[in-house]
């Protein structure tokens, strides 16, 4: 029997690791509109390329007709998801999780269409149900005093326990409430399928079980990978950090700048994951070899970006990085930072204003980068550490620096 549209496409960009019942699911896909969802936690005021993966298979199960759940996850945020962490996530206060399930909702706008239609996606809050049941106060009060590691093991947390990090018996509920949202939700909204990363299949499992149990209903799970760049770094981690989806959290130029700096061996892959670009095309940016694969590089910085910040400002990165990289100009819309005018007539060691730049974590790392020689100044390298930076170097109102070849700032005085 044929799969279905969805599953079909999804496994060709290579969303898909496991499935709780392909055959069925497939057969429910193509009888009609399925209602899947998602969740995130809000532990953060945006999210970032590490939950991209997730938001992209919602994109692309909209395109073939169905509709997305994005939930929000304002309840299971009071107790943290222990999958895959080595320690407890410290407890956010209710303000603290309103304010980034805000900053997160805005994420998810440029990628999925929201509405009222049946196929538009929405965005129900798990808060609007788990507070509601008297349990989470006890959790949050009592719960964070228990460790449970000599009781059970699930595999959700079974890193946690291998590494003797305490698990609590607050997070040891986060499963019986993953679960108990699955039930709500297709109750509610007849959701049939839940999707996640491949560290939540315990989780995933455990709410297809609770359903087919208490209500009688068949539901699914499927997983994503988890994904690593070639080099096997986590992906949606930078030198700087998070890749923040948020504009205000990293500009569009400093997220083009992130998809330019793949991996060779990545391209391919990631072209397939987090680009609308048709397969065959892929397949022949995947091919070019040597000094071509910059090209197919160029492009899925230039597709990624234009997905989240718009493809105006997908174009102005690529043109930036252009003048920057290969005119050699210090382009105006290139990333920047103010510097006290005082400071500057003082004079500021090179090594401490790449530190203010951001283009160097701490003073050591800074310090690092000048001895192997990747540090420059408006294009010349720095020879010394102790080198001062001062007005003297401004050149048309800024100091460009540089780290490598491919991470620029320009420093202006405030």
């Amino acid at each position: 029997m044929s799969t279905s549209d969805f599953l079909a496409e999804a496994t060709a960009r290579g969303f898909v690791f496991q499935c709780t019942d392909t055959e069925a699911l497939g057969a429910s896909l193509r009888a009609g509109v399925v209602s899947a969802y998602i969740g995130f936690d809000c532990t953060a005021d945006s999210l970032h390329v590490g939950n991209l993966v997730g938001i992209m298979i919602l994109r692309l199960l909209q395109k073939h007709g169905h509709r997305p759940v994005v939930l929000m996850g304002g309840g299971t945020t009071r107790i943290g998801d222990p999958s895959g962490k080595d320690e407890s996530r410290q407890l956010l206060t209710d303000a603290q999780i309103a304010a980034n399930m805000a900053g997160i909702r805005r994420c998810f706008a440029p990628f999925i269409r929201f509405g009222d239609g049946p196929t538009d996606a929405i965005m129900p809050n798990n808060d609007d149900w788990l507070s509601a049941l008297g349990y989470i106060p006890l959790l949050r009060e009592v719960g964070v005093h228990f460790t449970i590691n000599r009781m059970l093991s699930f595999d959700s947390v079974r890193l946690r326990l291998d590494r003797e990090q305490p698990l609590t018996f607050l997070e040891f509920n986060y499963m019986i409430l993953q679960s108990y949202d699955f039930r709500e939700l297709n109750r509610r909204y007849g959701v049939t399928l839940q999707m996640g990363g491949s560290d939540q299949w315990g989780n995933i499992v455990a709410g297809v079980e609770l359903v087919r149990r208490t209500d009688g209903k068949q539901v699914f799970g499927l997983t994503t990978p988890l994904i690593a760049t070639a080099s096997g770094a986590k992906m949606g981690k930078s030198a700087q950090g998070a890749v923040w989806l948020a504009a205000d959290r990293l500009s569009p130029y400093d997220y083009w700048q992130f998809w330019r700096n793949t991996e060779d061996g990545d391209v391919g892959r990631f072209l397939r994951l987090y680009t609308d670009l048709k397969l065959d095309e892929i397949a022949r940016l995947e091919a070019l070899g040597g000094a071509e694969i910059n090209e197919a590089k160029k492009i899925l910085a230039t597709e990624a970006t234009g997905l989240l910040h718009g493809a105006a400002a997908a174009e102005q990165a690529a043109e930036t990085a252009r003048r920057a990289f290969e005119a050699g100009e210090a382009a105006d819309t290139l990333p920047s930072v103010d510097v006290a005018r005082a400071e500057l007539e003082a004079g500021i060691p090179a090594f401490r204003l790449f530190v203010t730049a951001g283009l160097a974590a701490s003073n050591g790392e800074a310090r690092r980068l000048i001895r192997g020689g990747g540090a420059r100044v408006n294009d010349e390298a720095v020879t010394g550490e102790a080198l001062m930076i001062s007005l003297a170097d401004l050149r048309d109102g800024a100091i460009k620096l540089s780290a490598g070849r491919k991470q620029h700032r320009l420093v202006r005085a405030g």
